[in-house]
């Protein structure tokens, strides 16, 4: 279950709150206004979320260069978008 508190309430406990998102594993989503802003995670699960999407991009790739058709040149794409 997460726990959602203010973004005021979580300058007031914020030591207590980083521990318990570090040590309890439990998410803290804030809210600025009545609406969600941001949520605070342990490091574990920011290490997954950022195994997941590697892996999805990873699969992309795949996919992108499974397609039939010209493969384009990246500097050719940066020079028609100007970087």
């Amino acid at each position: 279950m997460n726990t959602t508190i203010s973004t005021a309430e979580a300058r007031k406990n914020f030591a207590d709150i980083v521990n318990g998102v570090a040590y309890g594993k439990e998410p803290v989503i804030l809210t600025r206004r009545g609406r969600k802003i941001a949520a605070l995670i342990s490091i574990e699960e920011l290490e997954l979320l950022q195994t997941i999407e590697d892996l999805v991009d990873i699969e992309n790739a795949r996919k992108a260069l499974a397609e039939s058709g010209e493969n384009i040149p990246a500097q050719e794409i940066w020079k028609e978008l100007g970087l």
